[in-house]
């Protein structure tokens, strides 16, 4: 059970005034926006590695936003999380790996110095008098504000219908090569045609795998800014490509997957409509990640997280950076 912590013992505790909760783009990002500022009084709390969900990603993963120069602009890179930094000078391309992306974002880091801490859990946050308690693996600490920067990576939405189980989900594969060096040659069956589903279907179709994509939607049809509504340019780009050199990709829009039945190491999946897919692969889950942010989702706001309750010393105050480099707004 946790317990209260009153304004006397808060004070024998580390005191900061900014606490930065994940060291991916988006905290490495406001990190860098804190040093320029000169703030001297932050850190940034990593469970894992700097950029640890960039790489969890299969190593044939690529961002699909393209890193080119843009000076003109303002900002050298679409893909930089600073003005002074470019993942396309780092690496010379276009479509950075996940792990090229981590290894840009040490990068910053160590030219920036910022204060981060691997290694370092935040189990729970307890709004305080004087802003917040955050219970760590390594300890508690004390901070006027919170930034949540830890994304929804590691929670993959995984449990999506009956059977689920049975499915790897695209989050937790290492590579398709892998993934692929163990299926025969039944079709692979993909849930989910967003993305992550025709980036995997493409993935393992230039291994010479036949792949069956399911998705009730069918976003591949249609057009629109929004990446997580339709597939981006670069994606489209890469699935008219394949279809031109006769790529093994079957797409079946209008299923949506209700469960998937494993008998004598066949796999049944079951969709709307009486449609069914066998296959002795396992199929893989292309559905996403929850909704929710975890321990500080009960600070929901519409669009950022932010509470404006008031405090006698002008903090207490939790912002949910986005997943993207951070935009600094002026209030």
């Amino acid at each position: 059970m946790l317990l209260t912590v009153t304004s006397e013992e808060a004070r024998n505790h580390e005191s900061l005034d900014v606490a930065i909760v994940g060291a991916g783009a988006a905290g490495v990002g406001v990190g860098a926006v804190l040093a320029d500022l000169g703030l001297d009084s932050y850190a940034i709390l990593e469970r894992g590695e700097v950029g640890a969900s960039f790489q969890q990603w299969p190593e044939e993963m690529r961002l699909i936003t393209p890193s080119f120069p843009s000076n003109s602009f303002g900002c050298r890179d679409l893909n930089a999380v600073t003005t002074d930094t470019s993942p396309a000078f780092a690496f010379d391309r276009e479509h950075p790996t996940g792990r090229e992306c981590a290894e840009y974002l040490q990068g910053v880091v160590d030219f920036y110095d910022l204060p981060v801490r691997i290694g370092v859990e935040v189990e729970s946050v307890q709004r305080h008098d004087d802003g917040f308690i955050l219970y760590t693996s390594n300890g508690v600490i004390q901070s006027r504000f919170v930034i949540w920067a830890a994304g929804q990576f590691g929670q993959p939405n995984d449990d999506p219908f009956p059977g689920a189980n049975h499915c790897d989900h695209n989050s937790r594969l290492e590579s398709w090569s892998a993934f692929a060096d163990e299926c025969v040659e039944d079709p692979i069956v993909v849930v989910g045609g967003y993305e992550s589903g025709i980036d995997a279907a493409l993935a393992l179709a230039d291994l010479g795998h036949e792949v069956l994509v399911v998705d009730e939607d069918g976003p591949w049809q249609f057009q629109g800014p929004d990446p997580s509504e339709v597939l981006s340019p670069y994606t489209s780009q890469r699935l008219q490509d394949a279809f031109e050199h006769d790529a093994p990709i079957a797409l079946e829009d209008g299923i949506r997957v209700e469960r998937v039945d494993v008998e004598e190491g066949t796999f049944d999946v079951i969709g709307t409509d009486g449609a069914s897919f066998r296959t002795r692969n396992r199929p893989v889950l292309a559905t996403g990640f929850e909704s929710g942010i975890g321990i500080v989702d009960e600070w929901r706001g519409n669009g950022r997280l932010r509470d404006e309750s008031p405090s006698r010393s002008g903090g207490s105050r939790v912002v949910l950076s986005a997943l993207q480099p951070p935009v600094a707004d002026r209030e």
